[in-house]
């Protein structure tokens, strides 16, 4: 329910309730979502107040205004699943979605800031940065970063782009299986690079995800750094997996 006299603007109250609407599914992907009329009635307010909701669940990606025909909840092309085993083929073949991972670049660089702390690495340490796309269809969905400690990881880029796989070239140093630690996901603009690999406009948000990932002792093997096409896929958390 709307708490007027809260201190929180009655907008930003309808766009957290309609976001929970989302999030549990009481709309379906490219169904319609009830009228101004409909939505003004339930929440007691007047329409333009329903029209400023609205426009900030258009501005996040979470719905589309078509003139004439109404508000429509955002159809994703991938439902990109986040937990304990975050692997990028797992997730298309959930879907039964046809694609793959290319490495699109690899340099040596030095670890610092939360990337050192993450590995449990000192400043200045060595890394292996493997850039990677993942594509769905012939399309890209997500441009990532993945960190190495290079000391225990030598020449794993030939290792990835000999396999196409993260879990696949791991397991050559030893490392026959990896959890997720840590996911800490954002929005934010991408950088040219990034909007270029994604083929999307500079101004349209995409969804970053930060991750560490740890061997089955506990170590510190990788720190992720991926970014999705903020139209195309809908980041689901998911713990139990």
């Amino acid at each position: 329910m709307i708490q007027r006299g809260s201190g929180v603007a009655v907008w930003w109250q309808i766009v957290q309730t309609l976001e929970k609407d989302i999030a549990e599914e009481v709309y379906k992907p490219g169904g319609r979502l009830p009228s101004e009329a409909e939505l003004a009635e339930r929440f007691a307010v007047n329409r333009h107040t329903i029209r400023r909701a609205v426009a900030e669940l258009e501005k996040r990606g979470l719905v589309r205004i078509e003139q004439g025909r109404g508000i429509f909840l955002q159809e994703y092309a991938v439902r990109y699943s986040v937990g304990k085993r975050t692997r990028f083929s797992e997730n298309l073949r959930r879907q039964q979605l046809a694609g793959g991972m290319r490495v699109v670049g690899s340099e040596d660089v030095t670890a610092a800031g939360p990337i050192a702390k993450a590995l449990g690495l000192r400043t200045g340490s060595a890394l292996l940065k493997v850039d990677t796309v993942g594509e769905v269809d012939g399309a890209p969905i997500n441009f990532s970063s993945h960190y190495f400690p290079a000391r225990r990881f030598p020449g794993i880029a030939e290792a990835v782009l000999e396999t196409g796989s993260i879990t696949v070239a791991l397991r050559r140093y030893g490392v026959d299986d990896y959890e997720r630690t840590e996911s800490r996901i954002t929005a934010r603009l991408p950088d040219e690079t990034t909007a270029q690999i994604l083929q999307q406009p500079r101004n349209l948000p995409i969804l970053q995800v930060d991750g560490v990932n740890v061997d089955q002792e506990g170590k510190p093997v990788e720190y992720c750094i991926s970014r999705f096409a903020g139209d195309a896929v809908q980041i689901v958390v998911n713990d139990t997996e």
